[in-house]
C-alpha cells in the first residue's frame, strides 16, 4: 500500500457498504485490528463511522457495536431510519447517510493529507474528485472479487489507490470465535445507508433468519413450551384416579 509515515490519515467508513462487501466475502471485520493497521500507516487522525439506526425499537442488534465503537477511537456518525410503505403495500426503509459523509469528508479535507474512503457507492465519485482538486489523496475501499462487484466502477478510476477488501482479511478479519451455542450470535447488521441509486432498502430474507436466529438465542425456554392437548390429558388423567366424593 502506498502511504507514507508522515502521511495525515482519516478514515470514512460506510456502515453498511463495509458490512455488505465483508459478508459477501465471508468474513467479518476486527475494528479494533482496522484502527490499529490504518494508525500504523501513517498519523491517523480521526476515523468516522456512519451508519443509520432505527430509534423506535428498545434494543437494536447493532447498539452494542455502535457504542463499542465510540468508546475506542471512532466518531460516530448516525441519524434516524425512516419507513414507509409504497404503493404495492410494501414496507421500505430509507436511512441514506452520503450527504453527512461528503460533509465531513471536505471539512476535514484542510487537516489530512489522504482520505480512506470504505465504500463501492458510485455516488462518492464526485466527492472523490472534489478531495483530488484540494490536493489530497484518496484511497477506496471495497471488492471486486464478489459478483456483481461491490465497488462502482466509475469509483475506483476515480481512485488513487484502490484495495480490495479480500486483500486487507488477514489484516482486519475477525477471528472464528468457536461452533458453541454462545457463539452462534452473527454480528450486527448495520441499518442501511447507501449502495443502491435511490436509497430506498427492501427486507431480504436473510436478515429475517438472522433475527429469527437471534430471537431464538435470546428465549431459549421457547422450545419448552408445552403443548395444550398433552397438558389437558394430563389434567383428564388426574382427575379419573382422584378418588370418589364420600357419602355422608
Amino acid at each position: 500500500m502506498r502511504f507514507y509515515d508522515q502521511e495525515r490519515l482519516a478514515l470514512f467508513i460506510d456502515g453498511a457498504n463495509l458490512y455488505a462487501a465483508a459478508r459477501t466475502l465471508g468474513f467479518d471485520i476486527d475494528y479494533k485490528n482496522l484502527l490499529q493497521h490504518f494508525a500504523s500507516q501513517g498519523r491517523l487522525i480521526r476515523a468516522f463511522y456512519y451508519t443509520a439506526l432505527a430509534d423506535e425499537q428498545e434494543y437494536s442488534p447493532i447498539r452494542p457495536l455502535i457504542d463499542w465503537l465510540d468508546y475506542n477511537g471512532y466518531t460516530m456518525v448516525t441519524k434516524p431510519i425512516k419507513e414507509f410503505t409504497d404503493s404495492t403495500g410494501r414496507r421500505k426503509v430509507k436511512g441514506n447517510m452520503d450527504i453527512e459523509l461528503a460533509i465531513d469528508a471536505m471539512e476535514m479535507a484542510a487537516h489530512v493529507d489522504h482520505v480512506v474512503l470504505f465504500s463501492g457507492d458510485g455516488d462518492f465519485r464526485r466527492l472523490v474528485e472534489a478531495l483530488q482538486r484540494l490536493g489530497r489523496r484518496v484511497t477506496v475501499i471495497s471488492s471486486i472479487r464478489t459478483q456483481p462487484p461491490m465497488v462502482a466502477d466509475e469509483l475506483r478510476r476515480q481512485a488513487d489507490i484502490f484495495l480490495d477488501l479480500r486483500d486487507l482479511e488477514p489484516v482486519i478479519a475477525r477471528a472464528s470465535r468457536g461452533d458453541s451455542r454462545g457463539d452462534r450470535r452473527p454480528p450486527p447488521r448495520p441499518a442501511p445507508t447507501s449502495g443502491t441509486d435511490d436509497a430506498e432498502y427492501e427486507d431480504d430474507e436473510d436478515f429475517d433468519d438472522y433475527e429469527d436466529e437471534y430471537d431464538d438465542d435470546l428465549d431459549p425456554d421457547e422450545d419448552e413450551d408445552v403443548d395444550d392437548e398433552d397438558f389437558d390429558d394430563d389434567e383428564d388423567e388426574e382427575e379419573d384416579d382422584a378418588p370418589p366424593p364420600r357419602r355422608r
